[in-house]
C-alpha cells in the first residue's frame, strides 16, 4: 500500500503489516525504516509515483534497530551508497538485528493470539527470517537529525529498545513514532494505539513512561512502525495506549 502526503510531504509505504516513510524537502528524501527484504519493489514504486529515484534518498534514519525495520538498509548502503543512521543504543541491534532484548518469548504468542497468524505469515513471506544488519550505521543525534530533509526534531523513546527514537516534524504537524506507539501490534493482532507486545519490546514500563515524549510533540498526526496513521491527534494516541497498557 502507498499513499502519498499521508501528511505534508510525508508519504506512507505498508508492506506486510509494516510501514516505512519518505519524507520530502527541496534537498532530497528521507527515508524512515526500511521495512523487510522484500519491500525493495514498493519502494521504487513509491518513489516513482512522487517523481523522484533512489538517487535522492539523502540517508535512512532507523527509529530502531529491529529486523522489520532493517530489512533492506544494509542493500540501500552498499549498493546505492546511502548513509544509515540510528542511535547509538541500537547500533548492535542493526548489525544484529535477530539479537535484542524482549520480556516474553515471542513464540507463544501464535498460540495466545491466533489473530495475529496471518500478519505474521506475511511478515515471513516478506523476508522477515533473512534480514541482513547494518555493521556501519552512523549515529544519530540530534545535530545528525536536523540536517536531513524534512529536519525532523529527534524524540527519545526507550522501551521497545534501548535507543529508539522517533521523529518530530513540527512544521507538519506530525510525528513519526516507530514502535514507541503503533496501532496494530503484529504480535497480538489488536488494534488500535498502544506500545508492542513485551514479546519484541525490552522494557514495557519505560515504553509507557516514554509515551510522554510523545505526547510533549503535540503533534496531530501519529505515524507508526505497524499499523494505520492516527490523524485524531498525538494526546488521544497516547492515552489509549497508556490505557491498553502491555501484553
Amino acid at each position: 500500500m502507498i499513499r502519498t502526503d499521508i501528511a505534508p510531504g510525508i508519504h506512507y509505504l505498508e508492506h506486510a503489516r509494516t510501514n516505512v516513510y519518505l519524507v520530502e524537502d527541496d534537498d532530497g528524501v528521507l527515508l524512515v525504516d526500511t521495512g523487510l527484504p522484500r519491500s525493495k519493489a514498493l519502494l521504487l514504486q513509491a518513489l516513482s509515483r512522487i517523481g523522484r529515484s533512489i538517487q535522492d534518498i539523502r540517508a535512512v534514519v532507523l527509529t530502531h534497530g529491529h529486523f522489520d525495520h532493517v530489512g533492506t538498509a544494509e542493500h540501500l548502503r552498499t549498493k546505492y551508497g546511502i548513509p544509515v543512521y540510528c542511535h547509538p543504543d541500537d547500533a548492535f541491534i542493526a548489525a544484529h538485528p535477530y539479537s535484542y532484548e524482549h520480556e516474553r518469548s515471542p513464540f507463544l504468542y501464535p498460540v495466545r493470539y491466533p489473530r495475529a497468524i496471518p500478519g505474521l505469515l506475511r511478515m515471513s513471506a516478506a523476508g522477515a527470517l533473512a534480514v541482513k544488519g547494518v555493521p556501519d550505521t552512523l549515529p544519530l543525534t540530534p545535530e545528525a537529525a536536523a540536517a536531513l530533509p524534512g529536519s525532523p526534531l529527534l524524540v527519545p523513546t526507550p522501551g521497545h529498545t534501548k535507543g529508539h527514537c522517533a521523529l518530530h516534524f513540527p512544521d507538519r504537524e506530525s510525528v513519526i513514532s516507530g514502535d514507541a506507539l503503533v496501532t496494530l501490534d503484529p504480535y497480538t493482532g489488536h488494534p488500535g494505539p498502544q506500545v508492542v507486545a513485551r514479546a519484541a519490546t525490552a522494557d514495557t514500563a519505560t515504553a509507557l513512561r516514554s509515551l510522554e515524549g510523545l505526547r510533549s510533540t503535540g503533534a496531530r498526526t501519529v505515524l507508526p512502525g505497524h499499523g494505520f496513521p492516527w490523524s485524531a491527534g498525538v494526546d488521544t494516541a497516547v492515552a489509549q495506549a497508556i490505557a491498553v497498557g502491555g501484553h
